[in-house]
């Protein structure tokens, strides 16, 4: 890639302490690009597969309920500013694509969670040129209770911001829009930023740290992968491709040990930026 790429490793600014959005989004391109790495390939499958099934039944329950929804705005305004209905329609219909991102992400990364993590493993494992040797497949179910039950550790971490959210949307209900993205961003983040380090036995609260190192980063990736969720076709891929992401996002930014430190950087320095591009450039 050129020197000079804003979407380049070497071009995309540091964004100093906070981090950058747009390296956050570069993470996501990055992690697209990966998924048709031949290692990686298999195991993108399953959780292609449970994307398409899940879309295909949030997608028809949301379109059933939407005019339900609207009636009921509707018919709580009083008779003088009923005129808002034209205002609020598309703001609603704005809302609930929205929430159905959300939604799509949350349901789906519950049920492919045991899958993300052997994505992120395998992903990993290409980048830092090691070997798996906690057992592969047989690992992923003996571990499965503990990611389950790390799952919903983390649907329960976003109740009081759901809450709150939920609140200011029926106070500022033009504004709702920003606010459920807002929210959506840092949940992705929080989501995927997981997998990777969840593999290292990071808790929660350990991961919530280390995606505040540099907050402007997580949450352009997250805002990445909610405006991708978004999209048709792309929202099949979304998933897989934001768990590479975060995986080149850990290996490069967030992780210190230096045995992998080693495996992209001359000695003495930290971890070289773009090194997932070594595969992608051949």
């Amino acid at each position: 890639m050129r020197a000079n790429d804003p979407f380049s490793p070497n071009g995309l600014p540091l964004g100093g302490v906070l981090g950058s959005p747009l390296r956050g989004v570069d993470y996501l391109r990055r992690g697209m690009r990966l998924l048709w790495q031949p290692g990686i390939r298999p195991f993108v499958l399953i959780p292609l597969l449970i994307n398409t099934a899940i879309f295909a039944l949030l997608t028809k329950l949301g379109l059933e309920q939407f005019s339900e929804w609207i009636d009921a705005i509707v018919n709580w305004l009083p008779t003088w500013l009923q005129f808002l209905k034209w205002i609020l329609w598309p703001l609603s219909l704005l809302l609930l694509v929205i929430i159905g991102a959300y939604s799509f992400g949350i349901v789906a990364n519950f049920i492919g969670a045991p899958f993300n993590g052997l994505l992120a493993e395998k992903v990993e494992c290409l980048l830092t040129n090691t070997h798996n040797v906690d057992g592969g497949t047989l690992s992923v179910i003996r571990d499965l209770p503990r990611v389950m039950a790390k799952e919903f550790a983390k649907l329960l971490s976003y109740l009081p911001l759901l809450l709150l959210v939920f609140i200011f949307s029926l106070l500022l209900y033009p504004l709702a829009p920003i606010l459920w993205f807002g929210l959506g961003a840092w949940m992705m983040a929080l989501q995927y930023g997981d997998y990777p380090m969840d593999n290292h036995r990071y808790s929660l609260a350990q991961v919530k740290r280390e995606l505040q190192r540099e907050p402007l980063t997580s949450l352009g990736f997250g805002a990445a992968v909610m405006l991708g969720s978004m999209v048709p076709l792309l929202n099949f891929l979304i998933m897989p491709a934001a768990v590479c992401g975060a995986t080149i996002y850990w290996v490069e930014r967030l992780q210190n040990q230096p045995q992998f430190a080693r495996t992209f950087s001359a000695p003495g320095s930290s971890a070289k930026e773009g090194s997932a591009d070594k595969f992608l450039d051949h």
